[in-house]
């Protein structure tokens, strides 16, 4: 079992946190690179087939809150918030619980389905109908999904209330209870209560007015407990006995008035909401269940309350209802909630439920702790002049322009290129750019580096000054975002000390980077993220650039594997290979040139039928190079299956990209990598000056 507890996360700068998560076993080597490349991000192309008139994605931060026990298990919590303090205050709130830890446990996992049958001429006899038909009623309904059934779910029961309308009339809600296992389970109630429905009115003798789930989901009820020593809970100005009685107080405060209920429910749904969010989980739901339940009594409570226990020690109870998932709906569309889901290592939905629960009266107690204590702003304040700051004044430019660079895709000619041959590439327009910076953040050692090695370069002295950089590229793509980031940089600083670079030298520079990034680069990721156009490419005698005039944008969509793909890697596994079969080695790189040169011609001309028959050549020899691995060849087969008329890896390989050429068919295309589960992007802007 990975240990939670993780001492001075919050004095680590975001990589070291990373690698820190990674260490300690919560993240896996595939998800820290995810992270660090930035590549959990929702992609605008993926949210487009989530909603409705996309047109972008938004940012919110995602952290990390360490020192979760809960039933005995240790857990790290992912969170999704913007507000200040809220992760340092819950992470405070675990430590302090980990003697004895959270309890949490649910008794039944029930989502309510409802259908509202009115114009009834009598109630009582529509209600003993309904109630001599039950068993009829559950089996069509289990017949609507049987495989929930087949999995342990299912239809549970069936539940009559009569209700009386604002006109006095009867109306009759028919409640079904459904298991819908680990998926929030929406639209499979919603077709069972749309199946169910029309005998329903028949049964009652009605018109069925209503018929869908009702998100006060009080049939999947979560209770979690906490017990705080009394001993812990002294803080400055305050002895333990004078902040456990403060804390009770503002609990019985908040159970006999509403307006103090409110803040303090909305306390735990800082800490609830946040874990949703991170997991993809309807938390506006989840919110409209919690408060309907606070309300049920006839007026609004507390979902939690505090009191001493019979040692004196502070026992902390919360129940609410949680009815979320780890499967279904758009989950599995967002990287960022798959690995969020990974990172909390639950095996069920009722287990995040739980975890669920303990975030929201953990969040709760420190909540209540500070206001009875010290009062809410100081921490609260300290945090947001904190991010305040970071927004005014923290990395702030130098009066100067931001440098940029382009990134790109090979469409023909990759490893032979290393050997002198051609290679056709394509620019992607202004993919990193960059700012000069009164002080280096220190957010990424590997920008640290790169920034050193190009002062280094360039005589400049000095350690006053750090570059901020912003790229759309994910790293070990094969989409040169080494090559990209190190042009911008170099730009920025050109720019901001008036250097007077020209590209020719900016160029050099960025070569220099590429081999400390990669070893043996063959030159054509620094170029095309200089000049930024369409070429062809050869080092053969220095670097040799045909810039290639296109008509247009070619339809090209790029996808990405689940692999980063390590260029250097690939190139020295390239290279080992060759030296025992040069001649072999040699053939095939002559071949490639070949493609390459034929394919320069076929994209100028629009020839895309061409163009696409010799990518498909080109990466089967990319395969003899051993370069390509099962999951890349698996999303070939899925873009050629779509309409690609060419599909093949791009970049270094081992993972990273798949570029497929798709005339008159980039939706389908784009929605077959999308089903089977791989983010993609179209290519735009592309075409020579």
């Amino acid at each position: 079992m990975n240990d939670s507890r993780i001492s001075g996360l919050h004095e680590l700068t975001i990589v070291e946190r990373i690698d820190e998560l990674g260490r300690h076993g919560w993240l896996t080597p595939a998800d820290v690179e995810l992270l660090k490349q930035g590549r959990q991000v929702l992609l605008p192309a993926a949210a487009d087939r989530m909603v409705e008139n996309v047109v972008g994605s938004f940012g919110l931060p995602l952290a990390i809150a360490p020192n979760f026990v809960v039933n005995g298990r240790d857990y790290i919590v992912p969170m999704v918030i913007e507000e200040p303090s809220v992760v340092a205050a819950v992470s405070g709130a675990a430590k302090l619980a980990r003697p004895e830890g959270f309890a949490a446990h649910c008794q039944e996992w029930l989502l309510a389905g409802q259908v509202h049958v009115t114009g009834i001429a009598d109630a009582a006899a529509a209600t003993d109908a309904l109630q001599q038909c039950t068993q009829e009623l559950i089996d069509s309904a289990n017949e609507v999904h049987p495989g929930l059934a087949r999995h342990g779910g299912g239809v549970r029961d069936i539940e009559v209330r009569v209700l009386e309308l604002p006109d006095g009339k009867p109306a009759i809600a028919v409640h079904i209870l459904v298991d819908t296992g680990d998926a929030m389970g929406a639209n499979i109630v919603n077709t069972i209560c749309e199946s169910l429905a029309p005998r329903i009115g028949e049964i009652c003798g009605g018109d069925v007015a209503l018929r869908i789930l009702s998100n006060l989901s009080d049939r999947s009820v979560v209770t979690a407990k906490v017990s705080y020593c009394l001993e812990d809970l002294g803080t400055t100005g305050f002895v333990a006995e004078q902040v456990r009685d403060r804390i009770i107080i503002a609990s019985d405060i908040a159970r006999v008035d509403p307006y103090r209920a409110a803040t303090h429910n909305k306390g735990i749904m800082n800490g609830v909401d946040a874990l949703a969010i991170a997991t993809g989980n309807d938390w506006r739901a989840i919110e409209a269940g919690a408060h309907a339940y606070a309300a049920l009594s006839g007026q609004y409570r507390p979902l939690a309350c505090w009191s001493a226990g019979p040692d004196g020690d502070l026992l902390g109870e919360l129940s609410m209802p949680l009815r979320v998932a780890i499967v279904g709906g758009t989950l599995s569309v967002n990287p960022a909630v798959m690995m969020a889901l990974r990172m909390t290592g639950v095996k069920s939905s009722q287990e995040l439920a739980q975890l669920m629960a303990a975030v929201g009266l953990a969040q709760n107690f420190a909540a209540i702790r500070a206001l009875a204590t010290r009062g809410i702003q100081e921490g609260h304040m300290r945090l947001h002049a904190r991010s305040s700051a970071a927004a005014e004044e923290q990395n702030t430019p130098l009066d100067n322009p931001q440098g940029s660079a382009a990134g790109k895709v090979i469409l023909l000619g990759e490893h032979a290129v290393v050997y002198g041959r051609h290679a056709v590439a394509l620019p992607i327009a202004d993919a990193v750019t960059a700012n000069v910076v009164s002080s280096d953040s220190g957010e990424s050692p590997y920008y640290t580096k790169v920034l050193q090695h190009i002062c280094t370069e360039l005589a400049i002295e000095g350690d006053d000054f750090g570059v901020d950089v912003c790229s759309t590229l994910p790293r070990g793509m094969g989409l040169g975002s080494s090559a990209a980031i190190a042009v911008a940089m170099i730009r920025a600083i050109n720019i901001s000390l008036e250097l007077g670079l020209d590209d020719e030298r900016i160029n050099s520079v960025a070569l220099s980077c590429e081999k400390l990034a990669h070893g043996t680069p063959s030159g054509v990721d620094n170029s095309i993220a200089t000049y930024g156009v369409p070429m062809s490419f050869s080092n053969a005698d220095g670097s040799q650039i045909d810039v290639l005039e296109l008509q247009e944008t070619p339809p090209i969509v790029i996808a990405f594997s689940n692999q980063p793909g390590s260029t250097q890697e690939q190139v020295a596994g390239v290279r080992a290979r060759r030296e025992f079969n040069v001649d072999h080695y040699e053939a095939i790189f002559d071949e490639i040139d070949a493609l390459s040169q034929a394919g320069a011609g076929a994209l100028q001309s629009g020839d895309y039928q061409q163009l696409g028959a010799l990518m498909n050549m080109n990466h089967g020899l990319l395969n003899a190079l051993e370069v390509s691995t099962p999951e890349i060849e698996g999303m070939i087969s899925i873009a050629r299956a779509a309409g690609a008329v060419g599909a093949k890896l791009t970049g270094g390989g081992g993972g990273g990209s798949v570029i497929a050429l798709c005339p008159g068919a980039m939706q389908d295309v784009t929605d077959a990598f999308s089903a089977a589960g791989f983010v993609s992007l179209t290519l735009t802007n592309t075409k020579g000056s």
